[in-house]
């Protein structure tokens, strides 16, 4: 009995403790993001935006590649751990990459005086990951045979991954070509608080990333699990419940003596 209540939860004491620390953390880092971290000297207040931009752009890249590498170790071991491992970040990837675009589109009103620029190499290479991965979730739920769907689905995951270094090098390769600034982290204008501030939001988006990648890894497995190993058990039972049920309210005949 106790076994069969522990497998309906997909906690454990590891995300436990992201939970927790995760419950201290975010109220923390927007404390420092909003009320003790310095403005900037040219984008004032609107800097504030990249103690969560910048994390989660990083690993929004770091869960598509994880959905990348993920797919190819599919396609080569036939692996249906690793092929878990790529549909869970993609779906994490998908949320970070959105939540991407619509802090840079609130960061670049005030420091742009735009809230989309169409010749932005990265912000258009951006939305084309975003767009790739929608579209590899959504493969992921086309009607076939498990294998082959995931097999599609890994290519284009691979392809999503292929184009992170693009959007990342967008700034240096497309210079004339971007209003976005170069890396906040090698530039070395970031210092003592402002600098602590947005390597606690490295640190927040990171466990939330790890804590959200470990539950929605869990569920996949065993969504998996009842697709290939108990579904047709699970139809059989079914129909013969109909069957019987059919059979049971058939009208029982009278005999025909008084």
């Amino acid at each position: 009995m106790q076994s069969t209540e522990k497998q309906e939860f997909t906690t454990s004491r590891g995300t436990r403790f992201m939970g927790i620390s995760l419950l201290i953390g975010i109220p923390t880092l927007l404390i420092f993001a909003f009320l003790l971290s310095p403005a900037d000297d040219n984008m004032d207040d609107a800097v504030r935006l990249i103690y969560v931009h910048v994390p989660m752009a990083i690993f929004a890249y770091v869960a598509i590649i994880t959905t990348g590498i993920g797919s190819v170790f599919f396609l080569w071991k036939k692996s249906r751990w690793w092929d878990t491992v790529a549909h869970a970040s993609a779906e994490i990837g998908l949320i970070l990459c959105g939540l991407v675009l619509i802090t840079g589109s609130i960061w670049g009103r005030p420091t742009w005086n735009t809230w989309w620029e169409w010749g932005d190499v990265r912000l258009v290479t951006t939305l084309v990951l975003f767009l790739m991965i929608l579209g590899y979730l959504a493969l992921r739920q086309v009607p076939a045979n498990p294998e082959m769907r995931a097999k599609r689905a890994s290519v284009v995951g691979i392809i999503a991954a292929v184009n992170i270094p693009i959007i990342n090098r967008s700034v240096e390769w497309w210079e004339n070509n971007t209003l976005h600034q170069k890396s906040s982290l090698t530039d070395g204008k970031l210092e003592n608080l402002t600098l602590f501030t947005l390597f606690l939001g490295f640190i927040v988006v990171g466990i939330s990333y790890l804590w959200l990648m470990t539950h929605r890894f869990r569920v996949g497995w065993m969504t998996t699990e009842i697709e290939t190993a108990g579904i047709a058990e699970l139809i059989e039972e079914r129909l013969n419940e109909g069957n019987s049920t059919v059979v049971n309210s058939q009208p029982q005949q009278k005999d025909g003596t008084k």
